[in-house]
């Protein structure tokens, strides 16, 4: 018996949100009835870049890789085929993900194809003894909680990461096994894949687990006023973030929304340019763990949720803050 955690990587390792969601499966693991399990992560890619002492930090006992020659790239039917299987394999009590974009995805077709119920946003959860679990999970954007029961074994659960710390183990494992697996899997498992445009994704971290978003709203101007933002996020190794308007207008995908209709977010550094920050865009960035604002008025909304801000006009302050990257880097 074990609890597997679904594990996504950028270019640093494990993703934060992952860290957070491994936390949150360590401690479910050892609230069991009887007696604690081991937490297994599950990664899609390469067995030889499998982050071992990152994930023996966080709680993982061992690893499960679904390497690129069994599934390539991201198919969330796959991915979910792929845990349900091992889910079998290993007696899982629980399989749990990041709510993350990959991740909520990934765990409703879990549901779907197993027909187990799904918990999303979950903040705590508690196995009882007949077999349910106990969860308090975030409804409405983080507005209010709920407590519910959920039934199912394994239970499927994904994390509300801007609730729940990334906490190291107290006694992580000295080594972490790493264990190559074969899902089984049909044509229409594959018959939806995903592709992402290397342009803004630099890091090759997405929106909800980035560590640096650099966000555009209305203030940007139009399409081409993006260019600054997406040369400043590849200096930091982020990505670009939108506000919903910027949608609404066709500038950018809705992939890229930040916000209670969007994605929501828990970078280490959110820069806000020309957001006016409508309550539900705040409800999409509040996770993040520092907040610079750069906005022309001096009274938007956004700028009582800032750690700092530069009152002026973003077409002057974002080149002004790549030319200083770029020199104190070396790179001008």
């Amino acid at each position: 018996m074990t609890v597997l955690c679904l594990v996504e990587q950028d270019a640093d390792g494990p993703a934060d949100a992952s860290l957070r969601a491994l936390t949150f499966a360590a401690r479910l693991a050892g609230a069991g009835p009887a007696g604690p399990v081991p937490v297994a992560a599950v990664l899609f890619g390469p067995a030889d870049l499998v982050p071992g002492d990152a994930l023996a930090a966080y709680g993982a006992a061992s690893a499960h890789v679904i390497e690129p020659g069994h599934l390539d790239g991201y198919a969330p039917r796959a991915w979910a085929q792929a845990l349900a299987g091992l889910a079998t394999e290993v007696a899982a009590t629980a399989v749990v993900a990041a709510a993350s974009d990959r991740g909520n995805e990934v765990m409703a077709y879990l549901g779907a194809l197993t027909g187990l119920p799904m918990a999303a946003n979950c903040i705590q959860a508690e196995p009882d003894d007949d077999g349910t679990h106990h969860v308090v999970r975030h409804r409405w954007a983080g507005l209010l909680l709920e407590e519910a029961s959920l039934t199912g074994s394994p239970a499927l659960m994904t994390v509300a990461t801007e609730a729940v710390p990334a906490a190291p183990a107290a006694e992580p494992a000295s080594a972490l096994p790493v264990h190559p697996y074969a899902p089984s899997l049909d044509a229409d498992d594959l018959r939806v894949r995903a592709t992402e445009e290397a342009a803004g994704h630099s890091s090759g971290a997405s929106l909800a687990t980035a560590r640096v978003v650099v966000g555009g709203g209305r203030g940007v101007g139009g399409p081409d006023g993006f260019a600054p933002l997406e040369e400043l996020a590849g200096l930091l190794g982020g990505v670009v973030g939108v506000s919903r308007v910027v949608t609404s207008e066709g500038w950018r995908p809705h992939r890229q929304q930040v916000g209670q209709t969007g994605t929501k977010i828990t970078p280490e550094l959110y820069l806000a340019c020309g957001i006016s920050g409508a309550i539900q865009h705040i409800a999409g960035c509040a996770g993040a763990k520092h907040i610079v604002v750069v906005n022309t008025d001096p009274g938007a909304p956004i700028l009582a949720h800032a750690d700092y801000a530069i009152v002026g006009d973003l077409g002057e302050v974002i080149p002004a803050l790549v030319t200083a990257i770029k020199a104190r880097s070396g790179s001008a």
